[in-house]
């Protein structure tokens, strides 16, 4: 209302100004052809001409400044000769306009013609008057109409704001009502639906991932228990050696375990820190010949395939995702992984193939989720978490990469990381 009224002053100012000097114009314009008549009879007729002039003001003064004739509303003395001039007579405000003019019988003198003001000031008057009644009377409806309208028109706003402030954790799967309005707020409404489902699934998704990790580590923590209590109770019969090995193994277990928890927080809050430039072959061949070390009496593992890619990323991070693939061939394997790095099209291109049983097409989007071991990967005891193929995906879509499953040409599973070219 205090910017509209700003507005409307202003332009009410405006008119006020433009109205005065359309009206004075027309004064002057009725002044200037009262004066052109006047001074035609005068120098044909002579200064007797303006004799009985009525409601105008009318004198021919001469060089002298003496009246030598008037209208009846003009009487001495003299008025002012200027071209254009204003001039109040009887409480009443006039224009004056003057000209030279020819006596007949010789000689000069001037020709001073005047219109009142006055209709054009009750004009001006009025016109003021009805702006200062009209502003704040149209300023006051609008901002009445303004308010019921907006009113009206946040009042789903509202609905939602009080819905929504009434979800609860003991409530995730409440929505807000969406008007059937197909506008801005019901396009609100929809979009605060979605974000409430999103919340809902991520929700649900650290609860499920609370439980999981909650269950992965009470295994070895049962177990350390268990040989703990066991040598307590019969330590005639405990082998020193033997609650070592155990108490050792399933420490490592906690700690592989809790290190790939604290790497999927990290990824989850961005954790890839700033890009630096990476040769990603080096980081492969380093995963390769480590692989090949540790599984050399099973499995054939050839990298001949791997070419030269820089990418820009976290070198820590990367090599976690090269070695939880490789791993991952070897772990499967029947006896064979192949290893290849290409870089093309501005992507660095890894393939990871094992002749192993491969992935099924129905678990295919499945396995890249968090503590997900499929029944083939429990068999085989490999004694992870299911979380390095999780740590993969994640790692690879932070460095704005992807990350794909399918069958491999030797008959198991082919990985397939795509990460953009930097550096």
């Amino acid at each position: 209302m205090a910017v509209v009224l700003v507005a409307l002053l202003v332009g009410a100012a405006a008119f006020v100004a433009v109205f005065r000097l359309v009206l004075l114009d027309g004064v002057r314009t009725s002044a200037e052809a009262g004066l052109e008549q006047a001074s035609s009879r005068v120098e044909a007729e002579g200064a007797a001409a303006v004799r009985g002039y009525e409601d105008v003001l009318v004198q021919v003064v001469d060089g002298g400044g003496a009246v030598l004739a008037h209208g009846d509303d003009a009487d001495p003395p003299a008025l002012p000769t200027a071209e254009e001039s204003r001039w109040t007579h009887d409480g009443e405000r006039w224009l004056l306009v003057a000209d030279e003019v020819d006596l007949p019988g010789g000689g000069e003198a001037t020709l001073v013609y005047g219109v009142s003001l006055d209709q054009s000031d009750t004009a001006l008057r009025a016109a003021v008057g009805l702006l200062a009644v009209g502003v704040p009377l149209v300023v006051l409806v609008m901002g009445v109409v303004t308010w019921a309208v907006t009113g009206r028109a946040l009042r789903p706003v509202e609905r939602m704001r009080s819905e929504v402030d009434t979800i609860r954790a003991a409530r995730p799967d409440a929505r807000v009502e969406v008007p059937d309005t197909g506008d801005e707020i019901a396009r609100l409404g929809a979009t605060m639906n979605a974000m409430l489902e999103r919340l809902d699934r991520s929700a649900a998704g650290q609860r499920r991932f609370v439980s999981d990790a909650s269950h992965e580590l009470r295994s070895p923590i049962a177990t350390i228990r268990q040989h703990a209590e066991v040598a307590a109770a019969h330590p005639e019969r405990a082998d020193v050696g033997e609650l070592s090995d155990v108490v050792r193994s399933e420490a490592l277990r906690l700690q592989e375990l809790v290190s790939a928890l604290l790497e999927l927080s990290r990824l989850d809050e961005g954790g890839v820190g700033v890009p630096q430039p990476v040769d990603l072959d080096d980081v492969v061949l380093d995963a390769v010949g480590r692989a090949r070390v540790r599984a050399a009496d099973r499995v054939a593992v050839d990298g001949t395939g791997i070419g030269p890619a820089r990418v820009l990323g976290n070198e820590r991070v990367l090599a976690g995702v090269v070695r939880n693939l490789v791993d991952n061939a070897v772990r499967h394997a029947a006896g064979r992984v192949r290893v290849a790095l290409v870089a093309a099209d501005g992507q660095a291109e890894l393939t990871v193939d094992d002749d192993g049983a491969g992935v099924p097409p129905g678990e295919r989007e499945r396995v890249f989720e968090r503590f997900v071991r499929l029944d083939e990967a429990r068999s085989r005891d490999a004694g992870g978490a299911g979380l390095g193929l999780a740590i993969v995906h994640d790692a690879v879509r932070a460095h704005g990469g992807s990350v794909q499953v399918s069958d491999a040409p030797v008959g198991g599973a082919r990985f397939v990381v795509r990460i953009p070219l930097g550096g």
